[in-house]
């Protein structure tokens, strides 16, 4: 008797654990099972101190002593090209490769660095760091999937002053 109460309240907290939600068609990605869903990469926006456009971005951690993140030379790819960056209007970038405020770029092109057998050492790549404050601005300006005409219409918040409304991503 006292097992079947043991299985009756395990079978009870596993059913209450594992209950579905009914969710209704108007329910968007990001609403289900309580669950966050990114449908796609933000499009990302930014001016940098120097000439980096065709320099691989690594990413540090805040402080900038350790790397985070860094691309297989396989990685560094977008749609089946090299991920340079989209050359916008102004001088501003758009970023097709994963960078954020904590991104520096290493002495090698993305043509260099596709060649690679394998990717450089931790050691070698912080040894290989360009500029470890590279970007003057930096805005997230949303979802990337959510534009008809991506670089027309980030070329219209550039060129009507409203790309400074976009939430900044630099920390200053």
């Amino acid at each position: 008797m006292k097992n079947a109460f043991y299985l009756f309240l395990i079978v009870l907290l596993n059913i209450s654990c594992v209950s579905t939600k009914k969710t209704s068609e108007t329910n968007s990605p990001e609403q289900v099972g309580g669950l966050v869903a990114v449908p796609g990469p933000s499009a990302v926006v930014y001016k940098t101190t120097g000439d980096f456009y065709n320099l691989v971005p690594i990413t540090l951690n805040s402080e900038k002593t350790e790397i985070v993140s860094y691309p297989s030379p396989k990685d560094i790819y977008y749609k089946g090209e090299l991920a340079l960056p989209t050359k916008l209007n102004n001088g501003y970038l758009l970023d097709n490769r994963g960078i954020n405020a904590n991104s520096v770029f290493i002495n090698l092109t993305y043509e260099e660095y596709s060649k690679l057998e394998k990717a450089p050492s931790i050691e070698e790549l912080l040894e290989m760091i360009v500029e470890k404050f590279p970007f003057t601005e930096m805005y997230n300006c949303g979802l990337r999937a959510q534009y008809q005409d991506e670089i027309n219409e980030l070329n219209k918040l550039i060129n009507t002053g409203k790309i400074k409304t976009q939430k900044s991503m630099l920390f200053k």
